[in-house]
């Protein structure tokens, strides 16, 4: 009975912790790059001065499904999906390193390449400052090329490439996802650059989150919950029982 009640309350606690991270899933659907949160539980017995019988559900693989989302064609430059694995690097507000797949990009008003929410782009040689007046075009391998506005793009002398966007592709055991939905290295640092990793200009990476398979599996995880509180409830009836024979042969 010990093992049922520590494992049926851990177990319901941690249903409503994956519950929320689907929820979070679902509202992140039509996110560009997301990738879907995964977790695994698991019972493990309860170390120190106790019986052996008891034991709680901790998670064992609280991650991400890097499996890639469906590319959508937008015809804007300034947008590029990764191709197959690989990530973007961009600069943090305190310098540091982070990951994304989400290659909707624009020019900030000082001129320098940034991600939608004002991150700097990293380059071989740290932010990628745009030209005033010039057209952008970002090549597959992640060179950032400049035009004058008004030239024709068939003229290639007087085209100049500015910089190369970094990209990276670590391996995934080795990334860990912060609050804001960027992966970092879990160790710490940053990742050198993988030139096998390449762009689709004028395309974006959907959300790898399918919404059928999540809302099914909401459907999976109340009917945990509620069999969860039905073992707490039948190890109460079988203690309150207990009781009742003890006191009676008492």
């Amino acid at each position: 009975m010990d093992r049922m009640i520590y494992v049926s309350m851990t177990g319901a606690k941690h249903t409503l912790g994956q519950q929320a991270a689907m929820s979070h899933n679902l509202a992140n659907a039509n996110t560009t790059g997301y990738r879907a949160e995964t977790s695994v539980l698991r019972a493990v017995p309860i170390l120190g001065n106790t019986l052996a019988t008891r034991a709680f559900v901790v998670d064992s693989s609280a991650g991400a499904d890097f499996r890639p989302g469906t590319e959508q064609h937008t015809g804007r430059e300034l947008d590029v999906a990764v191709q197959g694995p690989g990530w973007i690097a961009v600069q943090l507000e305190d310098g540091s390193e982070a990951y994304t797949r989400n290659g909707s990009l624009h020019i900030s008003s000082n001129g320098i390449l940034q991600t939608r929410n004002g991150l700097n782009i990293r380059g071989d040689g740290g932010p990628i400052s745009i030209p005033p007046n010039t057209v952008v075009t970002i090549g597959r391998d992640g060179t950032v090329s400049t035009v004058p506005a008004g030239a024709g793009a068939n003229e290639p002398s007087i085209s100049s490439t500015i910089g190369r966007i970094k990209l990276v592709n670590p391996p995934e055991a080795q990334l860990t996802r912060g609050l804001d939905g960027l992966f970092r290295l879990a160790a710490g640092g940053e990742s050198e650059a993988d030139v096998e990793v390449t762009l689709s200009s004028g395309a974006l990476e959907g959300s790898n989150v399918n919404v059928v398979e999540a809302l099914v599996d909401m459907i999976s995880l109340s009917r945990q919950f509620e069999m969860h509180m039905k073992m707490l409830k039948n190890a109460e009836g079988n203690a309150q029982r207990a009781s009742v024979l003890l006191s009676v042969n008492g």
